[in-house]
């Protein structure tokens, strides 16, 4: 990538998905100087059904601090919008108000979800990220769309765009990943570690690197004229 972004946002639906999704690259341009920030959605709740208001507060507490955890170690921010899974706004809503949100921190580079995604709340962030970038292209906004790969995001999912992990922006990458109590396996099953190392090295035998790669999909944009 040889323009040089100054504020980058990686969106994700859940914690932990913008920092999967958008790590390698925000961590190159922060120790750039770029002002990178990790985005989530929803604030997430206990699975189970019998937990108490108090439990899930607890929980969401403890998310939060995760957040900006992650987020410090990778050199970044981060911000939680704060939403239920079950109370998003409608798609029209929200789509607003991820332009105000763009316009007002003057964004550059945003990263979200692919397309084909597992998970409806990932294709929910997908669709209304892609309508605010492409109307505030239109609208004569230059701000530039890439999709993550993500281990529930990969249906259609055809890398345009390979950034190579020096040693330290990969130990940095996982370091911060496992500020996260999901990604060490401790509340599900899902061989985070495993397959995102797995990928950084398939990635960098498709391109030829001597170095471990992340990849990424540009989004379909409209001509600002």
């Amino acid at each position: 990538m040889n323009k040089k972004y100054q504020r980058i946002v990686s969106i994700g639906a859940h914690s932990l998905d913008a920092e999967l999704m958008g790590g390698p690259l925000m961590i190159k341009y922060a120790l750039q100087g770029s002002h990178c920030t990790f985005v989530h959605v929803t604030k997430g709740r206990l699975e189970n059904p019998d937990a108490t208001v108090a439990e899930n507060d607890a929980y969401v507490a403890k998310i939060t601090e995760e957040n900006k955890n992650v987020a410090k170690t990778m050199h970044c921010d981060s911000y939680a919008m704060g939403y239920l899974s079950s109370e998003l706004p409608s798609e029209q809503e929200f789509v607003t108000i991820l332009k105000e949100y763009l316009i007002k921190e003057k964004v550059d580079l945003v990263i979200t979800h692919a397309r084909g995604t597992l998970h409806a709340r990932h294709y929910y962030t997908y669709d209304t990220v892609t309508q605010a970038v492409r109307q505030l292209n239109q609208e004569g906004y230059d701000i530039n769309l890439l999709y993550g790969e993500n281990c529930e995001d990969l249906i259609g999912f055809i890398p345009t765009l390979y950034v190579s992990m020096s040693q330290e922006v990969e130990e940095t990458w996982f370091k911060g990943l496992a500020n996260y109590t999901i990604f060490n396996g401790e509340i599900n099953d899902v061989p985070y570690p495993e397959y995102y190392k797995t990928m950084g090295i398939v990635r960098r035998f498709e391109v030829g690197s001597k170095l471990p790669v992340k990849a990424y999909m540009h989004a379909g944009l409209l001509d600002k004229e």
